[in-house]
C-alpha cells in the first residue's frame, strides 16, 4: 500500500470524494447550500460536491497529521476577512460542518476519538485502509 502523501493532493482528495459520495456514509445535509463556511466567506458555496470534497480534504488532514480535533480545522480551513475600511484579519471557519463531517466519519468507521496528551480523532485502521486503497 502506497503512502498518500506522494500523490498530487488536488487529485487524490477529487477521488476520495467520489469514493465518499458513492459510499453513500456521507449524505448531504439539506442546509448546506443555504449556509456559509465561515465568517470569513460573503455568499455561501456554490458547488454541489463541496460536502464530499470538504470530507475529503478532512479525512486527508487526519491521515497526514495523525490526531486532528474541529479547533484546528477550524484554524486550517479559516481565511482572510474584509473588514471595510479597517485592515483585513484572520477569521476561523464555522465548526457545524467540520463538526458534522467528523462525525459521520466516526459513525462510518474511518474515524476514532482519542484521549490523552493530545485529544482529538484520528484515523482507524479501516480508514488507513479506505484511503490508501484509492489510487
Amino acid at each position: 500500500m502506497a503512502d498518500i502523501r506522494i500523490i498530487e493532493p488536488a487529485e487524490y482528495n477529487l477521488k476520495l470524494a467520489e469514493a465518499l459520495k458513492q459510499s453513500g456514509d456521507f449524505p448531504k445535509p439539506t442546509w448546506i447550500d443555504l449556509v456559509k463556511t465561515g465568517a470569513h466567506k460573503q455568499r455561501p458555496v456554490i458547488d454541489e460536491d463541496f460536502w464530499y470534497r470538504r470530507a475529503a480534504s478532512i479525512l486527508r488532514q487526519a491521515y497526514t497529521r495523525g490526531v486532528i480535533g474541529v479547533g484546528r480545522l477550524r484554524t486550517r480551513y479559516g481565511g482572510r476577512k474584509d473588514m471595510g475600511m479597517q485592515p483585513p484579519r484572520f477569521i476561523k471557519a464555522g465548526g457545524k460542518i467540520i463538526r458534522l463531517i467528523l462525525q459521520q466519519a466516526e459513525t462510518a468507521g474511518l474515524l476514532e476519538k482519542t484521549k490523552g496528551k493530545r485529544a482529538g480523532r484520528q484515523l482507524t485502521a479501516n480508514g488507513r485502509q479506505f484511503m490508501e486503497a484509492i489510487k
